[in-house]
């Protein structure tokens, strides 16, 4: 089906030539672990993001935007490279050697490819990155720094060398912002918070607001949620005090679903080699609001999680989009239009540019199908029951996932059907095996092995 329109076309047009001679600065904030239900804006009981809500009623929300993946680093490598994960044998979280090695997974994503970064970089923007970053890890010593991916600067965890703190990450992106406006240059910051993610780095002040709760875990959790939004406040508000938030676009998403224990778990204290200590997985009370599966599920409870985009003046204000088929390989082309970057004649991304549905312009169709890959175990355990999938397309429609042998489908119309209730596997088997052929050929285009200098030499130790 042909969903052509002119309307998105003249609006791209315009919106090239306009920007070529003022640069808009990007902002995409990245959390870890945040789900769809955790924010005041959408519902949740108790947990406060006046921040946050804030980008909601001057920007877009947009329900239907999802992640790469169930987990952190392929996930942020579709951020990075524009490709689905797989095509690099990211299908998990980096770990020390031995662990990626027994995955048939690289040590650490390869510097030598195309990344957002860098193009932005090579078109005039000064680049930052600030937070987590698990494109490699910090058990890995010999990986290369978030530097040689494209930033003229970072304070970063979870990576090589010295670890930020994690409660950091505004006040470093606010001193960069200050830096690049008075070098009068457009600015892309990559803003990638630690939370929700354990260990739970709790402070006495964010405590202290929800000191009414009983449950232990409860005011843990949205004590950590509260003290992220206060920096993303703190962002937005050096954005005004510069007079700068006309002309910048600010994202915020999460890169995958909630995390949740798999069984009844004590509140305990635990230490993380890059964050230090903080409270363990049983304080991970993040909900979905009614999607199915949590964090490293393939079910949109994994994958669909929050995104909410403003710039006064072209983002619709105060607008909820519950139709547009975003994606985070999606975020590569988009940027580098907004920024007026051409991409590499020898790049094909997989995401497609969605400017126009940032403008308000979107569409319930995708010009190309989202796939996923996830190494995940079959038959599902009981205590998770939707931590089965391996495989997984959506094109138009339909979304089909599958196991690691394709021996069990689940089909379902993901846009008359976005909490996934009613598979259509069986009464609908031509979709299904079209699909499954589309999945199957897709599979064919991916490396057997990782390949590139992308191994530590612990390897061979």
């Amino acid at each position: 089906m042909n969903h052509f329109k002119i309307a998105p076309l003249l609006v791209l047009l315009f919106l090239n030539v306009s920007l070529a001679s003022d640069k808009p600065n990007i902002i995409f904030i990245f959390a870890d672990d945040w789900g769809w239900g955790d924010l005041g804006c959408h519902g949740h009981p108790y947990v406060k993001t006046p921040n946050i809500d804030r980008l909601a009623r001057e920007g877009t929300d947009f329900y239907r935007f999802t992640v790469a993946s169930g987990v952190c680093s392929p996930s942020r490598t579709a951020v990075m490279t524009g490709h689905f994960p797989a095509r690099y044998n990211i299908d998990g979280h980096f770990a020390w050697v031995p662990s990626n090695a027994k995955r048939n997974m690289p040590d650490w994503l390869s510097p030598e490819v195309t990344t957002l970064p860098r193009l932005l970089q090579k078109g005039g923007y000064q680049t930052a990155h600030f937070g987590k970053w698990h494109l490699s890890n910090n058990m890995i010593p010999d990986s290369p720094l978030p530097s040689e991916y494209g930033y003229d600067e970072y304070g970063a965890f979870n990576c090589a060398g010295e670890q930020m703190p994690v409660h950091e990450d505004a006040r470093s992106a606010n001193a960069f912002i200050e830096k690049s406006v008075a070098d009068d240059k457009p600015f892309f910051i990559n803003l990638w918070l630690h939370e929700p993610h354990t260990p739970f780095h709790t402070v006495p002040k964010y405590e202290w607001r929800f000191r009414d709760m009983e449950d232990d875990a409860d005011r843990i959790y949205a004590s950590v949620l509260s003290h992220a939004d206060d920096r993303i406040g703190e962002v937005l508000s050096t954005l005004d005090r510069l007079s700068i938030s006309e002309n910048t676009l600010v994202i915020f998403s999460s890169d995958n679903g909630p995390a949740r224990a798999s069984q009844s778990t004590e509140l305990t204290l635990q230490y993380d080699t890059a964050t230090g200590a903080g409270w363990g997985i049983a304080a991970s009370k993040g909900i979905t609001a009614g999607r199915k599966g949590y964090k490293a599920a393939l079910f949109e409870g994994g994958i669909n999680v929050p995104f909410i985009a403003r710039w006064p003046g072209k983002i619709p204000a105060g607008k909820i989009d519950q139709t547009s088929l975003i994606s985070a390989v999606d975020l590569l082309p988009t940027f580098c239009s907004i920024a007026g970057v051409a991409l590499p004649e020898d790049y094909h991304p997989d995401g497609v540019n969605q400017i126009s549905a940032l403008l308000g312009n979107g569409s319930e169709y995708r010009e190309k199908p989202l796939f996923w890959k996830m190494q995940a175990r079959w038959p599902p355990r009981a205590n998770q029951p939707y931590h089965w999938v391996t495989w997984a397309i959506v094109d138009q429609n339909w979304k089909m996932m599958a196991n690691q042998d394709f021996s069990h489908l689940e089909l379902y119309d993901i846009i008359n059907d976005p909490y996934e209730k009613n598979d259509l596997s069986e009464t609908s088997p031509l979709v299904t095996n079209q699909l499954l052929e589309q999945i199957r050929d897709w599979k064919e285009t991916l490396p057997d092995h990782p390949t590139g200098d992308v191994f530590s030499v612990e390897r061979s130790q």
